[in-house]
């Protein structure tokens, strides 16, 4: 009987498991990058105005008159909602907010902390806004991305 096999085969599983995780969160922040840099900003309809008509399925986890909350397709944490305006109004990215925007600005972060409280995520959750091609924006519609579900790391980006 040889002593340690048992570790050194475990330790090899998890190393095995360890490179593969680490290589697809490497190619999912890759495909990212690479979206939010190939996407053009504009004011023309998104997939969200498709969303928000029902012509592309999502999973609603909250609607109103002014708001649409969906889960994401590619999750980045056990929960993970998208927040939109029903209107865009201009409000393609925070850095183009004007003070007309502000109460739909504060539906927003209001319509986060009801889907949250919704979602269970009573221990914390993160509110991210990407702005622009170096924050990682693919989707010229403003968005808020609720994360939460897991403990968040720090610093995010």
């Amino acid at each position: 009987m040889r002593s340690g096999t048992g570790n050194d085969d475990k330790s090899k599983r998890i190393a095995v498991i360890s490179s593969h995780f680490a290589t697809h969160k490497a190619s999912m922040a890759s495909s990212e990058k690479e979206a939010a840099l190939s996407a053009v900003p504009s004011d023309s309809p998104t997939i969200f105005d498709k969303i928000i008509n029902k012509e592309i399925p999502s999973k609603v986890v909250f609607e109103d008159d002014q708001v649409l909350a969906f889960r994401d397709i590619s999750p980045q944490a056990p929960t993970h909602i998208l927040i939109i305006p029903k209107v865009k109004d201009g409000l393609t990215g925070l850095s183009k907010a004007e003070e007309r925007h502000i109460d739909i600005l504060g539906r927003l972060l209001y319509t986060a902390k009801l889907v949250a409280k919704q979602e269970g995520l009573d221990d914390g959750f993160r509110i991210v806004i990407n702005d622009g091609p170096d924050g990682c924006q693919s989707v010229y519609h403003i968005h808020l991305h609720l994360l939460g579900g897991r403990q968040l790391n720090w610093p995010p980006g």
